[in-house]
């Protein structure tokens, strides 16, 4: 029988060649794999050998640790896919997850910030130091575009026309979107490229659009910590974060000012409307946070 070790890697394998996954994604089905399999060896077994009952073991020890029901419905869907690929490889006759049911999920609506929020956060960078003018350029792209972070650090000069007022942006599976930027992003952009990022190169030659000192581009854990940085100078407290704080309130401030719904999918590049609606959901919570407060007969 195939070694486990062998078996998930061949998985994670497979699902680059037919979808073209991002590093930390495949690192994330990688990483759920193995996490089962450390239950699994508590039972004696392993994911070739697994029976339906094995796995609902399993799934229930997720419960009673207190995971998110989407925590144990991601692993599920990756246990699933898993056995699919075993079955369609013939490493298995049957797939032990096929009766298995994912738990249901409470709806959760980001927590976006407000515009005035939004306005303090982008205001926190000092702009007397390079690093400040970048992270507040950084900070007011992310606002405009609606970019996931990975996008942004991920971003070349290239991939930007201030002529047009485009970024050219590679998303989840390699889709390419063209996202339009406002006027104050290409302001800060081009001062950015006139005042900041030469500063920190110091001649040395780099890739990426927003680099560091060091002459290499930043990580998302890297300007994740630069954001929370930020909020606690902005008096945000660290439970509203997200890496995905300014995707959430760029999405949810163009809902509440009347942007089409499918305007708003293809700028976030979600291949399914049914993603995006969960803005909906947040206009309207906050249409009705309004009426209460301002209505008369409320």
């Amino acid at each position: 029988m195939l070694p486990i070790e062998d078996a998930i890697e061949q998985f994670v394998d497979k699902l680059w060649l037919e979808r073209g996954l991002a590093t930390n994604t495949q690192a994330a089905y990688q990483s759920d794999l193995k996490h089962a399999q450390v239950f699994l060896d508590t039972q004696g077994t392993d994911l070739l050998q697994a029976t339906t009952d094995h796995l609902l073991g399993y799934l229930t020890s997720l419960t009673t640790q207190a995971r998110q029901a989407s925590t144990s419905a991601r692993r599920l869907s990756c246990l699933r896919q898993f056995y699919q690929l075993a079955v369609r490889e013939g490493w298995l006759q049957q797939d032990p997850s096929a009766l298995l049911e994912a738990p249901k999920r409470a709806r959760q609506l980001p927590d976006a910030l407000s515009e005035a929020e939004v306005e303090a956060l982008l205001a926190a960078p000092d702009l007397n130091k390079p690093e400040g003018l970048r992270d507040r350029c950084m900070l007011e792209l992310l606002y405009a575009t609606g970019l996931r972070v990975t996008e942004l650090v991920e971003l070349t000069a290239s991939q930007i026309s201030l002529n047009q007022g485009l970024v050219q942006v590679q998303g989840k599976g390699g889709k390419e979107r063209l996202v339009p930027m406002g006027d104050l992003a290409l302001d800060w952009i081009a001062r950015f490229q006139r005042e900041g990022r030469q500063d920190l190169l110091k001649g040395k030659q780099c890739n990426a659009f927003f680099p560091t000192r060091r002459g290499a581009g930043m990580t998302r854990q890297a300007f994740w910590y630069r954001i929370k940085l930020y909020a606690q100078i902005a008096n945000i407290p660290a439970e509203r974060l997200s890496p995905h704080t300014l995707r959430h309130a760029f999405a949810t401030h163009l809902v509440n000012h009347g942007a089409d719904l499918r305007v708003v999918q293809l700028l976030l590049g979600h291949s399914a409307l049914s993603t995006t609606q969960i803005y909906t959901h947040v206009a309207q919570a906050r249409l009705q946070s309004l009426y209460q407060t301002h209505h008369p007969r409320a």
